[in-house]
């Protein structure tokens, strides 16, 4: 289980999105997972533990540059390593 030691810590704040000053690229070498209210989700985008929000595609809703509209879910935030 030495494993565990290399990964680094999950942070506050994370966006999938390599333009955001909110991307850490190291944490998407590993699996990581968010509970969402109690419920495992696949689709976020982005997330905050401490305001306790995450973000989410409203479904193929596109935005004018071609980029899935999101929507902000407000509700209990839980990141954990897959």
């Amino acid at each position: 289980m030495t494993d565990t030691n290399t990964r680094p810590a999950l942070p506050d704040h994370l966006s999938i999105d390599p333009r955001s000053p909110f991307h850490v690229a190291a944490v998407f070498a590993h699996d990581i997972g968010i509970r969402f209210n109690g419920k495992d989700r696949h689709d976020v985008e982005e997330y905050c533990i401490s305001e306790g929000w995450v973000k989410v595609p409203a479904g193929k809703t596109l935005d004018r540059k071609g980029n899935p509209l999101m929507i902000k879910l407000k509700g209990t935030v839980e990141a954990f390593y897959a």
